[in-house]
Parts: structure tokens; sequence; C-alpha cells
């Protein structure tokens, strides 16, 4: 005869396994770490010398961040984060630099993602707090100024717009004949293969007008030299290669730089779920299947196709959505990203559905023993992120799965673990109660968590 009172069924207190809630993928074979080109200096070397190089922004961006508190207008009302004109005049006096070194050096800053500008206001940015510890937070600033060589060198005045889109489109192309060739090229071979990138250029877009427009001012007439030697002198000023004498040669930095950008072209073009070109939340829904080792491949090729900042926006707005099984993924994905998306996983904490996945990310993330992980978390946060695992479990995974996920939860009873579920008031409660009933052997205690479930679904006590 069964009692009707629960069962006080003790929960072995293990770890538990990671199981996929899916048949897993046909493993594939892994691609082995590329390595750069030989001569190339190790990465601590690489960074010192960025470290040189950033040196002045890095002054200018301590010194905002030491003398700046928080909440005054450091950056001018323009919406392009120029630093306001008394906090360049005081910084320059306090530095021993004139304003037009400051303003450099503050450009310089934003652009390396060493201070980050929202509105007219601006704080710290992530790498420079690991400036002196992180080698790789380094080179990312450096690599980050490097994609915005234009910007830090302007194109003169006098040269046309279209035409310098154009060359901005081309050096790619020129960087990697320079990384090629692994020596110095004459000016001249560089703007023969200039012209024909712009003549390539101007092919692929030919468009034909429909209906009468007037005839926009073709950029053909703009000599290309003036051009090549405006984009080799922006380059050689972020210190990517050299330029003297007619002939250009990449630094260890550029050419590892070079050599970078490749690598993530190799990378975005191995996907053989072809989830490149999808949303982030379809591109989670189809490594949802996939191993670990494989859904991290397919990580890492979406991630290169795309802008990094979008990228995390992304994959947190896929985190917000109904489906718990996304949201694991999705700050799987975030591990993945690493570093720069601190910011905003940090900002999502505040959100009570996104706190516990963001509070272990950044647990993660400062270096926390993955053993102890889930400490960050409240017995509250806990049991909201037990349910909504759960959930996914029941949605995507197989009863003995749900069953086994009991194992996890920080109760030790499981009347206790339904008192708090109940208590947490997560929107899943109810399917995840009704499904655990459904799917637990004993008798006894499946009629108590189908019990607690009708109640939740009426209000009931």
């Amino acid at each position: 005869m069964t009692s009707r009172t629960p069962r006080d069924s003790r929960l072995r207190l293990v770890r538990p396994r990671r199981q996929p809630l899916t048949p897993a993928a046909p493993r594939r074979a892994a691609r082995p770490a590329p390595r750069p080109p030989q001569g190339t200096p190790p990465p601590a070397e690489l960074a010192r010398t960025a470290r040189e190089g950033l040196a002045a922004a890095v002054r200018v961006a301590r010194w905002a961040d030491a003398t700046l508190s928080p909440g005054n207008h450091t950056a001018a009302r323009d919406g392009k984060g120029t630093l306001a004109d008394p906090t360049a005049r005081r910084a320059a006096d306090d530095l021993g630099l004139t304003v037009p070194q400051v303003r450099a050096d503050w450009d310089t800053a934003r652009l390396a993602g060493l201070v980050e500008v929202h509105g007219d206001s601006a704080r710290p940015g992530w790498r420079l707090r690991a400036w002196d510890r992180d080698d790789t937070a380094v080179l990312r600033g450096w690599v980050a100024l490097f994609d915005a060589w234009s910007l830090v060198h302007p194109a003169p005045g006098e040269l046309q717009p279209a035409a310098v889109a154009e060359v901005v489109e081309a050096m790619p192309q020129l960087l990697s004949f320079l990384q090629l060739m692994a020596g110095p090229v004459p000016t001249a071979q560089l703007l023969d293969l200039l012209d024909q990138r712009v003549t390539e250029l101007r092919t692929e877009r030919c468009e034909i007008p429909f209906g009468p427009r007037p005839e926009p001012v073709a950029p053909e007439s703009t000599p290309l030299l003036p051009l090549l030697d405006w984009a080799l002198h922006g380059l050689a000023s972020v210190g990517a290669l050299t330029y003297a004498d007619e002939q250009a040669t990449l630094t260890p930095l550029g050419n590892w730089a070079v050599w970078v950008k490749l690598e993530q072209i190799c990378v975005a073009a191995q996907s053989p779920a072809g989830n490149i070109e999808v949303s982030a939340e379809d591109m989670l829904r189809g490594c949802a299947r996939l191993r670990p080792n494989a859904a991290r491949a397919e990580y890492r090729a979406w991630l290169a196709a795309r802008d990094v900042g979008n990228a995390v926006i992304e994959l947190l707005d896929a985190a917000r959505g109904e489906d718990a099984l996304l949201r694991g993924l999705a700050f799987e994905a975030l591990r993945v990203v690493g570093a720069p998306a601190e910011p905003e996983v940090r900002r999502t904490a505040d959100e009570p559905g996104l706190r516990p996945y963001a509070l272990i990310w950044l647990a993660e993330a400062e270096g926390a023993d993955p053993e102890d992980v889930h400490t960050v978390l409240t017995r509250e946060e806990a049991t909201w992120l037990w349910v909504d695992t759960a959930a996914a479990v029941a949605d995507h995974g197989e009863a003995p799965l749900l069953v086994r996920h009991l194992e996890s939860a920080v109760q030790p009873t499981v009347p206790m673990l339904i008192e708090e579920v109940r208590a947490v008031g997560h929107p899943r409660t109810v399917q995840v109660l009704v499904a655990l009933a459904a799917a637990h052997p004993d008798p006894a205690l499946a009629k108590a968590v189908r019990r607690a479930a009708f109640q939740v679904h009426t209000g009931g006590a």
C-alpha cells in the first residue's frame, strides 16, 4: 500500500555529468590548431611591441580613469567620442603634452578599446583593466587599431571620398601580398596590384541605372599613387608596416595581424552545418545536436564572420527568448568570445532571466574553479537555473535525462526542491513539474510533484 505522504527521497549529492540533450552528430576530425608563419615572434614579444606602440594612449586612458570621477562629461556632445575641450586642456597640463597630442592619444585609446564612450561620458574599457597582465587583451587592442588605420590617419581633403573608399576596400589584398612576399615590396609593384584590385571592385559593383539620374563623378580619373601613398603612411602610423625609399615591409606585428585575418576567413569557411549566414538563434538551434567540440567550432565560424560587438548583442538577444536550451547555448557561444563579451554580459546580470548564467560566466572569466563556480549563485538563483535547465531538458531531451537532472539540485530532498521551485516563480515551473511527474518512476513522488504543479497552476497554497 502506498503512503499518501510524499517520501523524503534523498538525492545523491554528486556532480551531474553533462550529457547531450539529443542524439549526437557523428564526430568529425578536429582541425589542427593553426600556427603563425615561420619567424613570427612569440605572443609575449608581440604584446610587448604593441604595449610600446600604445603607451601614449594607455597613459591618457589611465589619466582619465584616475582623474575623472564617474558622471563627469569626458566626451564632447557630438556623438563621436571627441574629448571635451576643458578635459583636453586639463589632461595636457597634467601630462605635459599639447592639446593636439592629448586628442590624438585619446582617439587612439578609443579605437583600441582602452576607453568606451557612451554618449557624452566615457569609462575604462576591459582592455585597460587587463593591459598589464593579459597579452591577448593587448594584441586584440592593437588589432582593433590596425582595423581602424584609415581613421587614425584620415585621407587628405583633396582626395575624392569614393576613391578613398575603394582603396580602403582594396588594401587587404595588398597586405596579403606583402605577407606572401615576406620582405620589402617596391611601391610600383603595389601600385600595379592596387590598380588591378580597384578595377575588379568597380566591375563587381557595375550597375545599370533605371530611369534618368545625374551622372556621378567617376573616381577613375583620380590618380592612385597619392592614394597608395596615403594608405601606406596610414598603416605605418599604427605600426603595421614600414614605408621608406619607395618600399613597404610588414612589421612582425603587421605580419601576425594579416595572418590572423586570413585565419578568420579560413575558420568562417569551415562550417559543415552551414550556420555562418543565419541569425544567432538559428545558429544555436543548428548546434543543439552537435557534440561540444563540434558546436564550439560552429560558434567560432559564426563569430569570425561578423563584428564581435554585434555578435555578442545578437547572442544575448537569443538568450532572452523563451527557449531555455538556446539560453544555455548562447552563453556557451559567449565563452568562445571570451573577454570582449564581458561588458555586455555584466550588464545582463541585472536581468532576472539571465542573471544566473551571467554570474557563472563572469566567475569563469575571472578564473574561478569550475568545480566551485556555482557557489557564486544564491540558493534562489541556483533553483531558478535548475528550473530553466529542466525546461530545456523537458523540451529537447528524454525522460531519463530529466530524472537524472534531479541530482544537480542544491536541495537535499525532493519535497524541499518542490517547495523552493514553487517559490522562485519561474514561468516554466508548471510544465517542468508536470514533465518530471510523468518521467519519475516513483509513483508517490510523481503524485506529489503532480499535485505541486496543479497548485502552482491554480495559484493554490
